[in-house]
């Protein structure tokens, strides 16, 4: 049990209002790729310390350092509109070029060369094998592909069909797990190229992003339709949990390991990014710009992601409260699952009609992954309605992330 004393909240530099229900907020910061035409999709961290992002919209292939300067470099092929990317194990980026039916390679300097695969086979996800080579799905054939560094490319049939693969992703048992879309299954290819594939147990879910998580299973997007969605964890024997998304999100598509221990997914419908701990503890922070995409981690431990619709290159800082409170007696009840992948101050703040406190402040070094601790205050004066709210500062007070739940104290 924690005893804390009331005293007077000093300012962090946030607006006070009304009591709210719950909410959330994260420093998000904003940069725009500055063509008129730019439609960025995927994103993965390079080997130069930068992001690297494929624009659909310009048919280009973008490169953004972790302080916003961005630089585009053009696919050869017109209209070749670039889907997915990933870090190549040769110290290049590969991206797959949708509408051209082609893999790409790009150097850090910027120098493309383009292997063609099959016209009208719309290639996707990307991404690097433990074998050293890029995969890749063929979204339109019902197929993986496989590429050399040297640019061998050799293709695998998916067993059924219709699937419409979309994502793919490198696992920790040694196989690369992709999504089927219309197949309503997560797949697993060895890279001899035996396919495993399992049903997922809720029907038209469309499976689309996936990734490894930090439990050792693999974690996916479901996108039911534009309002909702569940984000989805498979082990490497096949044993699936589905966790739902709160009825008014969007449609979660891109999903990453975050550097706080938790996952992090783009709602592509909604004006949001979202936050899921392995244990199944869900977060939504709101985005200023609309439809996002494609996420990964930066080598700055941020999020990165793309806003397709706006044009802009997004990143939120790793970190998340978990916050639910309750009231009961005269005893307020604070469960979190806080993470944050840098050192901050913790901060409890209380808001009412009668006046603001915060009535616990404390420095804390990186909670990396995820805690789940309660916090339980005995003696609460009767305030009515609370809004208690749970916030992570740095430096002079700046706020990285915030949630904040309404309780009734009144009796």
């Amino acid at each position: 049990m924690l005893k804390v004393l009331w005293s007077a909240a000093l300012s962090l530099g946030l607006a006070v209002s009304a009591v709210a229900q719950s909410g959330t907020y994260s420093n998000i910061t904003e940069y725009p790729v500055p063509n008129a035409h730019s439609g960025p999709w995927g994103i993965a961290t390079g080997p130069d310390g930068a992001l690297w992002f494929a624009d659909y919209g310009d048919g280009k292939i973008g490169r953004i350092t972790t302080a916003g300067a961005v630089t585009e470099y053009p696919v050869p092929t017109a209209a070749s509109q670039p889907w997915g990317i990933a870090a190549g194990p040769d110290g290049a980026l590969w991206f797959t070029e949708s509408n051209a039916g082609k893999v790409g390679r790009i150097t850090t300097g910027g120098e493309v060369t383009e292997y063609p695969v099959a016209p009208g086979s719309y290639p996707k996800g990307i991404a690097t094998g433990p074998d050293g080579a890029l995969w890749f799905v063929l979204n339109f054939y019902d197929q993986i592909g496989r590429i050399t560094t040297r640019g061998d490319i050799t293709l695998y049939s998916l067993p059924s069909s219709p699937s419409w693969p979309v994502e793919i992703a490198a696992g920790p048992d040694g196989a690369l797990w992709f999504t089927e879309s219309a197949g309503q299954r997560i797949g697993r290819i060895t890279t001899a190229g035996a396919i495993t594939e399992y049903t997922l147990p809720t029907a038209n879910t469309a499976p689309f992003g996936i990734t490894a998580g930090p439990d050792g299973a693999l974690w996916f997007t479901e996108s039911v339709d534009r309002k909702t969605g569940e984000i989805g964890r498979i082990t490497t024997a096949g044993d699936i949990t589905e966790y739902a998304l709160p009825a008014v999100s969007g449609r979660p598509f891109g999903i990453a390991a975050g550097s706080d221990g938790a996952l992090w997914f783009t709602e592509n419908y909604s004006d949001k990014i979202g936050r899921i701990t392995t244990e199944g503890v869900v977060t939504e922070y709101p985005t200023p710009a609309h439809y996002s995409f494609g996420i990964a981690a930066g080598p700055d431990g941020g999020l990165w992601f793309t806003e397709t619709n706006a044009g802009l290159i997004g990143r939120a800082p790793a970190c998340g409260l978990g916050l639910a409170a309750t009231f009961a007696g005269s005893t307020l009840t604070m469960n979190f699952d806080l993470a944050i992948d840098t050192p901050a101050t913790f901060n409890i703040l209380l808001h009412s009609a009668t006046g603001d406190w915060r009535p616990f402040s404390q420095p804390i070094p990186a909670v990396v992954p995820p805690r789940a601790f309660t916090m339980t205050w005995n003696g609460v004066p009767n305030l009515g309605d609370v809004k208690v709210q749970a916030v992570l500062t740095a430096g002079t007070g700046q706020v990285i992330c915030s949630q904040w739940n309404g309780v009734n104290t009144a009796r």
